[in-house]
């Protein structure tokens, strides 16, 4: 008998400890950072196989001649390039002067047919959540693009463009926030850059002529967890994952798909 009771009484100290393993490892933990957003981790940052420079270190005629027309770049600058806008996009600031403004969300699928207006403390308070793999790309919705630039015009102008640049092509804004695990799936268009003002966002990368296979409808963390490891390595898609202070260059007609690991701040410069 004392020897049954120390075995069950081992045995569910052991299962006690499994059970608190496999919940830390599972579950989503949020911590607070500096800016106030939370970080909800929903997935790893994967490998970065895209060639990334200190801002130094590309010149913009290395830029025009072996990326600005055919290979996507990552570009690190130094922590004092945007400080002044990351510390206007902070969440306290956000709020205390935009949280009225409406902002309107798009779906998070390919093609983003569905809006809705809401106003920025709403989305922050009842939207902005991290996002569960099974809910589809077209009922989910997050504020990524359609800036009303004279409204924003305050903030935008203290944003501090790439470097380099593609001669006769301007700008155009696309700033947003997003949950962890929210994201859009392939798509394509024009060229321009990604930069991360907090949190983290994995980018997965195809050339024009190869088309990734992809359900439109379904998420990018859908697609990631199951989709993604199935691919040969050969097909692998180019990826890295962008933290503040990176900014990635995708040219003319690239695929690309977007996974936000944390609850993250983001513009984009698109250049028509």
């Amino acid at each position: 008998m004392r020897y049954s009771c120390v075995y069950e009484i081992t045995f569910q100290l052991i299962l006690c400890h499994l059970l608190a393993s496999v919940a830390e490892h599972s579950l989503p933990t949020s911590k607070n950072t500096h800016s106030h957003w939370y970080i909800d981790e929903l997935a790893e940052e994967g490998p970065c196989n895209i060639k990334t420079y200190k801002y130094t270190d590309l010149s913009q005629d290395e830029f025009l001649a072996v990326y600005a027309y055919q290979n996507p770049v990552i570009i690190t600058y130094n922590e004092k390039w945007n400080q002044v806008f990351q510390r206007e996009c902070s969440r306290e600031s956000m709020m205390e002067k935009y949280g009225q403004k409406v902002i309107r969300l798009s779906s998070a699928n390919t093609h983003s047919y569905i809006k809705r207006d809401v106003t920025l403390q709403y989305y922050v308070d009842e939207v902005l959540r991290p996002q569960d793999i099974n809910t589809l790309g077209n009922e989910t919705f997050y504020w990524f693009g359609d800036n009303n630039h004279t409204e924003w015009r305050e903030l935008f102008d203290l944003y501090k463009q790439p470097h380099v640049f593609l001669p006769g092509k301007e700008g155009m804004y696309s700033f947003g926030m997003a949950g962890a695990g929210t994201g859009v799936p392939f798509h394509w268009h024009g060229p321009g850059f990604g930069e991360v003002v907090y949190g983290r966002k994995r980018w997965f990368l195809f050339p024009p002529e190869k088309t990734p296979h992809f359900n439109p409808d379904k998420t990018t963390l859908h697609w990631l967890y199951n989709d993604y490891f199935h691919i040969p390595p050969s097909d692998k898609p180019l990826e890295c994952t962008l933290k503040p202070g990176q900014v990635i260059y995708f040219p003319d007609r690239w695929w690309h798909a977007t996974l936000n690991l944390d609850t993250s701040v983001f513009i984009s410069t698109f250049l028509g």
